[in-house]
């Protein structure tokens, strides 16, 4: 649509009462329009003339990510085991696997495994470890993480019995998957 006068009014943009014309979606005068038309079309001279004029950048810098070599977590990895006590005296052992000091696998267990009451605690408890697991080798060893093949394969694993809170998420998280597996699994969601 071409950029057409129109009555005399405001600007939307510099808020100067003079004949306005319709350039990206605003109604804006003529010194305005060049403006936007030099923004959209150069770029590149609003990032020339920018800092002469402003201290702050014109926008947020773009996070550089730099992309990793993929690395295998190997089947031996040092690691730390750290016991805590919880607000109701229970003894956990939490275990942390680590390679070049940096942490790729947390495992969390207690000596209380067979008590029904902390049985939903546990596969909680099991489902956080594995996706924070899933995490650390994103961010150390440069694991992609899926969907599919990592999250939900972790969340099903963590599950101790039909219904338990990994199993809920298994069932509502796979919906979004283009190809749900072939399991009779569903969180009790229907």
């Amino acid at each position: 649509m071409p950029d057409m006068p129109s009555e005399k009014t405001r600007c939307e943009l510099c808020n100067a009462e003079k004949k306005l014309h319709h350039a990206s979606g605003y109604q804006v005068c003529a010194a305005c329009r060049t403006i936007i038309g030099n923004v959209k079309n150069h770029p590149e001279i609003i990032r020339k003339l920018w800092p002469r004029f402003q201290d702050e950048p014109i926008l947020p810098e773009p996070c550089r990510v730099e992309k990793m070599a993929v690395r295998e977590l190997p089947d031996v990895v040092n690691g730390k085991r750290y016991r805590t006590i919880d607000r109701d005296q229970n003894k956990w052992y939490l275990s942390i696997s680590e390679i070049e000091g940096s942490p790729v696998e947390v495992f969390a267990s207690t000596a209380f495994d067979r008590n029904h009451e902390l049985q939903s605690r546990i596969s909680d408890l099991t489902t956080i470890t594995r996706l924070i697991s899933l995490i650390l080798r994103h961010i150390f060893l440069g694991e992609p993480l899926t969907l599919v093949d990592k999250c939900l394969k972790q969340i099903q694993r963590s599950s101790r019995q039909r219904n338990d809170l990994p199993d809920m998420l298994y069932g509502v998280l796979s919906r979004y998957n283009d190809n749900p597996p072939n399991d009779s699994t569903t969180g009790g969601i229907s």
